[in-house]
């Protein structure tokens, strides 16, 4: 009796920092439904699987658990808030330009 060996050439799925749904929302918290409020506004942008399955960026993590804290402590409604987190932003980028610009001068 002779044994038949198959070789599998399919190769594993590349290693990715990205962050799929439910572990997004383990990781901040956030409601599904708002999850999908941010995605609809355009606030967030994952990345999609061809199965349509949304990966998040781990900078998203941060962002939407500053919202998610913004928005609790002050009672904001999440548009609110998404404005806010744009601001504090820009912000920090505008302090980051005039920290670079001080050292030329």
């Amino acid at each position: 009796m002779a044994l038949s060996i198959k070789i599998l050439t399919e190769e594993l799925p590349a290693t990715s920092e990205l962050v799929i749904w439910s572990r997004f929302i383990e990781l901040t918290g956030i409601h599904p439904t708002r999850l999908g409020e941010l995605v609809e506004l355009g606030w967030l942008c994952p990345n999609r699987t061809q199965e349509d399955c949304y990966l998040f960026h781990p900078r998203d993590v941060y962002k939407v658990s500053k919202l998610e804290r913004i928005c609790t402590d002050f009672e904001l409604p999440a548009l609110a808030g998404t404005i806010i987190i744009d601001l504090l932003e820009r912000i920090e980028d505008l302090e980051l330009q005039v920290r670079d610009l001080r050292r030329l001068l």
